[in-house]
């Protein structure tokens, strides 16, 4: 199939400037009800409670990583490494389709609205209907995107420690927070890849562009993914999901668009994803669903629900406490017990309010994925050993720490 085509459409994109998509297919999936959803589903979840600019969405990443994608795969061309065109669709459907699976605000909602499927797993079914109706385009990038097509280094470009995904969202997400210390060089990191031994590899004058990255990565978990006021709103939107199921089970008449109701009063299995009702139901399901539920609900008879709601609406947070050592039991008791005392609750009732858990982040994870440095002797280190930055090989292991969520009253 030819990367040609009669569609030429150009994107003005705030971080690389004129994005064309280089075939006719990409554009009619771009233009398909399964990817016109992400328009309405943010990238960074309720990040704008804290960054008010950060109101980009999941197209716009999508859009981006073709774009990145696309240079790599000339990049490889030019270092002497074949690639068919079927090859090259295949890499740009699977880059363009990875985050087709996010439910509603991306990740916060992962695991509470559906349960036990993760979005990986839902953007595998949705392009596997996708390749339904356009007849069998989507066998090459469906292979590189579960790992499975004899081109290792392919997946690579779409899911690894260095992938097109990250380049983008760091150079995105820091752009519209503002947070500029997750700036980083996409283009150098881009021109300095290869393939060996159907590897992906990033010759080693690109050493100090990767360690930047690492350590732009570190910043930009800590300072916006996992900023403590994000993680208690998100955590409120879970809280309230978990109510409305709660009433839901209970057989109380909760409002919310038709998508909505159907995972508010059913559980899903992944086997039920396979299901048309089930899938057309998620397809259709996105932030405004949430958002308008949430608006309407602050007004619902159920003290808990309506408070959250209300709490949500007008960003009266909960406090937060984030600290390196788990939560002291005693310490999540006596905020209970006051809880209760102040607003005449009962402790399963408050416990919405008042709760404990942990965040955790690799800013690098090489046991299950490496960085691998090329030298000019040919020899491959990764790059937590070739590199002389002491904090790359810090940064290799995991940090965690634990937060209290509880209200001011």
């Amino acid at each position: 199939m030819s990367l040609s085509g009669n569609k030429k459409k150009i994107f003005n994109d705030p971080i690389y400037g004129f994005i064309t998509l280089p075939h006719d297919l990409i554009l009619d999936v771009i233009d398909h009800r399964y990817f016109q959803r992400l328009r309405r589903i943010k990238q960074l979840g309720l990040t704008h409670f804290v960054y008010p600019g950060a109101l980009h969405n999941r197209f716009h990443h999508a859009v981006g990583c073709i774009h990145l994608m696309q240079q790599a795969i000339d990049i490889i061309r030019s270092k002497g490494h074949e690639l068919t065109e079927d090859e090259e669709l295949g890499a740009l459907l699977a880059i363009l389709m990875h985050d087709i699976g996010h439910g509603p605000f991306s990740h916060a909602l992962e695991f509470s609205l559906v349960e036990g499927v993760d979005h990986e797993d839902i953007s595998t079914l949705l392009m596997n209907k996708l390749n339904k109706e356009f007849n069998g385009d989507f066998d090459t990038a469906i292979e590189i995107f579960n790992n499975t097509y004899k081109k290792k280094f392919l997946h690579q470009l779409v899911s690894s420690q260095l992938d097109m995904d990250r380049l983008d969202y760091l150079k995105r997400d820091s752009f519209y927070t503002g947070v500029s210390e997750g700036v980083i060089s996409s283009d150098r990191l881009i021109k300095m890849i290869d393939v060996v031994d159907d590897g992906l590899v990033v010759q080693e004058k690109g050493i100090y562009s990767v360690e930047k990255f690492i350590i732009a990565r570190r910043l930009m978990y800590w300072q916006v993914y996992l900023h403590k006021t994000v993680i208690s709103a998100e955590f409120m939107v879970v809280k309230v999901i978990e109510r409305a199921k709660e009433l839901a089970a209970e057989g109380a008449d909760l409002w919310g668009s038709p998508a909505l109701k159907t995972f508010l009063y059913n559980s899903f299995t992944k086997a039920d994803f396979d299901r048309d009702d089930v899938m057309n139901a998620f397809a259709e399901l996105d932030d405004y669903d949430v958002l308008a539920a949430i608006k309407v609900w602050a007004n619902h008879e159920d003290k808990v629900l309506s408070r959250l709601c209300q709490m949500l609406i007008n960003r009266k947070l909960l406090k937060i406490a984030l600290q390196k050592e788990p939560i002291d039991s005693a310490t999540v008791a006596d905020k209970l017990k006051d809880t209760c005392e102040k607003l005449g609750w009962t402790e399963k009732e408050a416990k919405y309010l008042v709760f404990t858990d942990s965040i955790s982040n690799n800013a690098y994870t090489p046991d299950n994925d490496k960085i691998n440095i090329l030298f000019k002797d040919g020899r491959i280190a990764d790059i937590s050993e070739a590199s002389d930055n002491l904090n790359i090989k810090a940064l290799a292991s995991p940090v965690e720490k634990y937060f209290l969520c509880y209200p001011q009253l």
